[in-house]
This record gives C-alpha cells, structure tokens and sequence, in this order.
C-alpha cells in the first residue's frame, strides 16, 4: 500500500511581500506564499494551466489566489479551482517554528 511522508524544509530566503504574496524558495524549489489574516500559505509557484507566476498575481475579496495570466482562481484554503476552469493548484502544508518558516513536500513512498 502506498503512503505518503512529509519533509519538512526551512524556508531558504528572507520573504518579501507585496500585497500579501511573494516568492520563496526550499529544497532547490521556488514555492509561492500567501497572506490571509494571520494565516500564511503556500502553493505551486506557477498556475497549473498556463504557468503564470502566481505571486505576480492578486488575492481577491473572497480571499482567493488570482493567476496574472488569465485570472482563474484557486482557494487558499484547498487549492481548488473556485473560477469553474477545473484546475486544481498544488497546495503545501506550511509551519512556523521558532527557527523560522518551514514548507512540507509530500514524498510518495512504496512502504
């Protein structure tokens, strides 16, 4: 039966915002970060459908993430695409610790 384990990474550069969102980096892979309340997420660094940059993009009132390209939408909360195009936005689970922000990639595993 397959499984899933979760590695956990520090977040590898200082995070700079702009309008709630910016680019980070862990493991060697650009991520992309979203503020919402007190909340901070993260998510694919490219849109699933066209590849724009999500950070250059916007939150909406709804509070979801806008794609600059073609303005689909996807939940902060699940990743899921609320603009009715169907495409689903890789979401990572994300920690604040004392020793900073860390991002957690799932690993498929046999075992």
């Amino acid at each position: 039966m397959a499984g899933k384990n979760i590695k956990w990474f520090k977040i590898a550069n200082e995070i700079v915002w702009k309008d709630n969102l910016a680019v980070a980096e862990a493991a060697g892979r650009k991520i992309t970060l979203a503020k919402s309340g007190n909340a901070i997420f993260a998510f694919a660094y490219h849109c699933p459908h066209a590849s724009g940059t999500l950070a250059d993009g916007f939150l909406d009132a709804a509070g979801n993430i806008v794609c600059p390209r073609h303005g689909y939408r996807f939940s902060l909360a699940n990743g899921r695409n609320v603009s009715g195009e169907g495409y689903f936005l890789k979401k990572y689970l994300i920690e604040e610790r004392m020793e900073g922000l860390f991002v957690g990639f799932e690993e498929n595993t046999l075992f």
